[in-house]
């Protein structure tokens, strides 16, 4: 065989092998590219098959949430929850769960007064009379001799104090006649409406002792601290009276007044 024919030989044998070599490397290439697609792939069915019960939990969650009552009122208040739609996962369906928890508690009214209405029970200061809410008289009397009394009855509609005794000026004197502190009762009289108080007049002396003797025509009659004044009209038109006269202070009993 001659060495032209050996030669050829030898290139074509290297070009196959070349040839071969270069097909399975492009296999090799090829079964790697397809393996790796495979992974991707398998990957993401795998990713596909573990949301899918997830979506399926997450939908089942907001079905079941939305089935539950809305808001649950708390005396009178009531809850509108608000719907709640998830996104879209890997193809997957969309989650509409209501979410009813955000339902508002009722307001509690409380109507109960804790403060007390009640009044109070305790006495109201009862303040002095008005002397023009009082009827005035004067009248003469058997016993004891040369006395008169003095006689007011309330028509005020509340109770009111007579206090001290009356300040009596007759004829316009100077001075009213002067009062018999033995007879200042222990405690203030007071009236209720129609209740009279009396005050005894000692016009003279009994023994014809007294100076000064006038008779008197006009009477105006005072309250202590009051300016305000009534004038009274003396029964028969007039009174004797001296130095001896004197007056009482305010009595509720009759008899007292006339001691």
């Amino acid at each position: 065989m001659s060495i032209t024919t050996v030669t050829a030989r030898r290139a074509r044998t290297l070009r196959l092998a070349a040839a071969g070599l270069t097909a399975v490397a492009a296999l090799t290439l090829t079964a790697c590219n397809s393996g790796e697609g495979t992974g991707t792939k398998s990957e993401g069915k795998a990713d596909t098959a573990n949301s899918a019960p997830a979506d399926e939990a997450s939908g089942s969650q907001g079905g079941s949430e939305a089935g539950s009552p809305q808001g649950g009122s708390d005396k009178g208040g009531s809850g509108n929850g608000g719907t709640e739609k998830g996104g879209t996962e890997k193809g997957g369906g969309e989650k509409s769960g209501a979410a009813n928890s955000s339902g508002s508690a009722g307001s509690s009214h409380s109507n109960g007064s804790g403060g007390s209405s009640g009044s109070d029970n305790s006495e109201q200061e009862i303040g002095p009379c008005d002397i023009n809410k009082l009827s005035i008289g004067v009248k003469t009397v058997k016993r004891p001799l040369n006395y008169a009394v003095l006689e007011v009855n309330s028509h005020a509609g509340v109770d009111c104090n007579v206090v001290g005794y009356p300040i009596l000026n007759f004829n316009d004197a100077q001075a009213p006649i002067p009062v018999n502190e033995a007879t200042k009762p222990q405690a203030v009289v007071t009236l209720a409406p129609g209740e009279t108080a009396y005050a005894g007049i000692r016009l003279s002396a009994a023994d014809g002792s007294g100076k000064h003797g006038y008779k008197a025509t006009s009477l105006k009659v005072y309250l202590q601290d009051s300016d305000d004044s009534k004038s009274v009209e003396l029964p028969g038109g007039s009174l004797y009276l001296d130095s001896t006269a004197q007056v009482t202070y305010w009595q509720s009993d009759l008899s007292n007044a006339l001691d």
